[in-house]
């Protein structure tokens, strides 16, 4: 569903992606991980079209994805944000319904509306959440909207950036579930990026792990701990001692 192809990204002299080649395939949960600084949002804003690459290319469904009608292309996509950006002006049900009240896919107020309700019951949120302010939830409420509204429009394709920030472990195990039911109920294509190894083990079919630049190792879930790369290991572990350096 998605390929990179020696993409390379730089901003002035920081070169950031230096030729990362991945497949994700379709109907996959795919987890890209790697420390902070490493590429892993800019390799998520290059699918969008948010950030352009310097070189190199990457394709959707076997399309370029700088080709084309943008708002056809993005409204394949479904994406749940790091800090939730929830628009604080709206209630909860509009947050939710936010893609479905305009542009291509605008859809009657009513019809949004209960749209959204039933969004925000699979996410475990009760109707009478609907009406409230973001403000006026938990930051682990806050997220669940934010997930009931990346799936609002039944995307064929779900991001998730670093879905499990600021929340405590058992609400973060709740999420995870949670993603993961919705991926696998929906059929999507997921792509995730977090440095979280709960999540990673709850939600990834597939691993790949970003450092420097490049894509240091891919393959199962299952193979991640016997995988042999010093890179994913360390990573894995936490350890101080090993190839990636720790800043100081």
């Amino acid at each position: 569903m998605i390929t990179f192809t020696d993409v390379h990204k730089s901003f002035g002299p920081k070169r950031v992606l230096r030729g990362v080649n991945l497949d994700i395939p379709k109907g996959e949960s795919m987890v890209i991980i790697g420390g902070s600084g490493t590429g892993k949002s800019v390799a998520l804003k290059s699918v969008l079209g948010l950030i352009t690459p310097d070189s190199g290319t990457i394709t959707v469904d076997g399309k370029d994805a700088t080709q084309g009608d943008r708002d056809a292309f993005l409204a394949r996509f479904g994406m749940l944000f790091q800090g939730g950006a929830l628009f604080d002006s709206l209630t909860v049900w509009q947050n939710v319904a936010f893609r479905l009240l305009r542009g291509s896919l605008k859809r009657p107020k009513d019809e949004a509306r209960e749209i959204a309700i039933e969004k925000l019951r699979r996410v475990g949120l009760t109707p009478d959440v609907a009406d409230l302010f973001p403000s006026e939830l938990s930051g682990g409420m806050q997220k669940r909207v934010g997930l009931a509204r990346a799936i609002a429009a039944e995307p064929e394709i779900i991001f998730f950036d670093e879905p499990t920030t600021g929340l405590d472990p058992i609400m973060s195990g709740v999420i995870n579930e949670l993603i993961r039911e919705i991926v696998v109920e929906m059929g999507a294509t997921a792509m995730t990026i977090t440095h979280d190894m709960t999540s990673v083990r709850a939600i990834a079919d597939k691993v790949a792990m970003l450092h420097d630049g490049v894509i240091q190792w891919t393959g199962p879930v299952s193979q991640m701990d016997s995988s042999g790369d010093p890179y994913l290991e360390q990573f894995i572990s936490g350890s101080a001692e090993g190839p990636i350096e720790a800043v100081r």
